[in-house]
């Protein structure tokens, strides 16, 4: 797990240190760059490496090889710098070396290369990992690959567990793990996307490619690119989730049987490291049952797990206290549970949040992943296994407990829908002060009714949203309303339902957007970025791609029963956890927020979100933003995630665009 950058284009060799510099936090344990350059171009690789595999120099980056398999001559190399990790390697390898590849190093890293000589892009359905990297084709040009010497060739993981950035500048391509790396370059345009902005206001998080810096992109998961002479000149997509892809009609045993084996699987690939492993155990099924399978496959060996525990304030998010669950779980299990107690003034690291970040998400869970993998590292831990994942492939959000709520309320004529909807949307907006909104119910109610009137898909898209249309507009400056005046907020997440024309659940075409959209655009981009802050690499066995495929198969009804969610995994783990755990309510891996943005942010909102700092911003109108902090406070209108997303957008500028 590591941190890489370089470029493909018209650019200096000391641009290549500066980049590492900007993305040192992933790599703590080695650092090394390569120039390549020839008359019409220049190609730099820089790595930052975080040692899993392999810990001895073998394994340094950027890599080539000395198998003649793989280069023509030692001045036509293939390279490769890569962030993440191959679990399937093994056999790989062992596939390379009968076709009489020679290998120089036990990493994971080195199967790439040989799997790039030997099959191209195509080598790619051969991956199961998480990862991002870039291959340099230094070999003269052949048939069988179309790639040509010089180019760069380039790739996400498949559920976009590893983040990639990229940008398309006057002097050529650049691309880092992180945002922040490509602002080495001192012509980079910082330009504010706007539509992007509307989007983290929306959503809390941007969806498909786009980020709040106009120049810059994500490379999407399961997406490729090949550069030539700081161009791109192939964009596509290699892999997709199998959608509609469904499960022959055995029976239910069969199926937990089946779950229980690529649990089991999934779990044992992920426990590779010649460093010491923990996990995540908040107490919560995804969790456990990871620690559970960990358990499983190791049941003599100590195992480290790490939650987090709040004081106070939980009760407003609607939320159960985590705590009990996870020593419950930890007893059960007999590993070692270490509790992070979270500090009153936890919010005061949001400015080194969104730095870690690159994007004005607007979650507070990021500084809990990163005091965890702090404390981890502390005890020597470099790698920790996560949950996360388990609620956007098994279902268990509230919001597919909407979609199964939707069929006693769907038989209501058009105009009562209309009625509903518009009813919940005052509430939200505050026109009622007796709406009560600081209770959890009545928010989650007003919210499901906001968009009873819409068809399916748009339905489904208005369930990620944090707030109405009406609000959002109402909160732009003059001339950020005309700019998003013909902006389609659910425009990313229609276009993406359009890849599953033939997968008719509803059920399944949202969790089709909950792993397209809300896992790797907010989930696991925070999750990578705040662990690897820390120097720790966070792997998610429940996003295996065979796991995952198996996922796509089973019938709704396993996955969503009534309101049970995640039926199926929960069936699975009645074997080894107590139903206590398992049947437990619902919590969020969160924080007081509302407590924070009422109490203990007030000094701090009202100067980052001062008329002085939004007029000069040009982004929001200072008068709508005060009136809404001030129902806010007031208790009309429940808008403690929309505050929470302003400041965040103000830190992100201050951070990324004056600086």
């Amino acid at each position: 797990m590591c941190g890489i950058a370089g470029f493909s284009g018209q650019f200096e060799s000391s641009l290549l240190a500066q980049m590492g510099e900007r993305i040192a936090h992933r790599g703590p344990d080695d650092r090394n760059e390569i120039f390549l350059s020839t008359e019409k171009n220049s190609v730099g690789l820089a790595h930052r490496r975080l040692s899993i595999i392999d810990l001895s120099a073998e394994g340094q980056q950027p890599m080539t090889t000395q198998c003649t398999c793989c280069h023509q001559a030692s001045d036509k190399k293939i390279w490769l710098i890569y962030n993440g990790e191959l679990y399937n390697y093994r056999e790989l390898r062992n596939e390379m070396v009968t076709k009489g590849h020679h290998f120089t190093s036990q990493t994971d890293s080195e199967v790439l290369i040989h799997l790039y000589a030997d099959y191209g892009t195509a080598m790619l359905a051969k991956l199961n990992g998480i990862f991002a990297f870039a291959i340099y084709e230094g070999r003269q040009h052949n048939d069988r690959h179309e790639l040509q010497r010089g180019d760069l060739f380039l790739a996400r993981d498949g559920l976009g567990v590893k983040p990639f950035y990229y940008s398309e500048a006057q002097d050529g391509f650049l691309f880092a793990s992180e945002l922040k790396a490509l602002l080495a370059y001192p012509f980079l345009q910082r330009e504010i996307d706007l539509t992007a902005i509307h989007y983290y206001l929306a959503y809390l998080w941007c969806p498909g490619q786009q980020t709040a810096m106009k120049s810059v992109k994500k490379l999407q998961p399961g997406e490729a690119l090949i550069v030539r002479q700081g161009h791109i000149v192939r964009q596509w997509f290699y892999y997709d989730l199998p959608y509609p892809n469904h499960a022959d009609t055995m029976n239910e045993k069969k199926l937990i049987a089946q779950l229980d084996k690529h649990l089991t699987q999934a779990v044992h690939r992920q426990l590779m490291a010649d460093v010491p492993l923990g996990a995540f155990l908040s107490g919560g099924l995804d969790s456990s049952a990871i620690v559970t399978i960990m358990r499983k496959i190791k049941p003599k060996e100590p195992i480290n797990c790490y939650t987090i525990a709040f004081a106070e304030g939980m009760e407003s998010e609607g939320n159960p206290d985590d705590l009990p669950y996870a020593k419950a779980v930890a007893k059960h299990l007999n590993v070692n549970l270490k509790i992070i107690h979270a500090e009153a003034n936890m919010f005061q690291y949001l400015e080194k949040m969104i730095y870690h970040l690159d994007e004005p998400q607007a979650d507070p869970a990021p500084i809990h992943v990163f005091s965890i993998a702090e404390f981890a590292r502390q005890d020597g831990i470099k790698v920790l296994l996560s949950g996360a994942g388990g609620d956007d492939i098994f279902s268990g959000y509230r919001r597919h407990q909407a979609l199964y709520v939707e069929r006693f309320w769907q038989w209501l004529p058009q105009f009562a829908k209309q009625l509903s909807a518009r009813f919940a949307k005052q509430l939200l907006t505050g026109n009622y002060s007796n709406a009560h909104l600081e209770r959890p119910l009545i928010r989650r109610l007003a919210t499901l009714f906001a968009s009873a009137h819409l068809q399916e898909d748009e339905r489904l898209a208005q369930h990620f949203l944090w707030n109405t249309e009406g609000l959002r507009r109402n909160l732009y400056s003059h001339d950020m309303r005309e700019q998003m005046n013909k902006q389609e907020t659910s425009s990313p997440l229609l276009n993406s339902l359009t890849r599953i024309p033939n997968e008719k659940n509803k059920l399944n075409r949202m969790l089709y957007l909950e792993s397209k959209h809300f896992l790797p655009d907010h989930n696991l981009n925070y999750t990578d970025k705040m662990a690897m802050a820390a120097g720790v690499e966070v792997r998610v066995p429940l996003l295996d791609p065979h796991l995952v495929e198996f996922a796509t198969c089973l019938p709704a009804r396993l996955k969503q029963n009534g309101l049970v969610g995640k039926y199926l995994l929960k069936k699975t783990m009645e074997a080894y956890l107590p139903k206590s755990v398992i049947y437990r309510r619902k919590a969020g891996f969160g924080a007081p927020l509302r407590k924070w943005i009422q109490h203990d942010m007030r000094d701090y909102i009202d100067d980052i979100l001062s008329t002085h700092a939004l007029k000069r911003r040009g982004l929001f109108d200072p008068l709508a933003v005060k009136t809404l902090i001030a129902n806010n406070r007031a208790g009309k209108v429940d808008a403690a995630y929309t505050i929470f997303s302003l400041v965040c957008i103000e830190l992100w500028c201050q951070q990324f665009i004056d600086t």
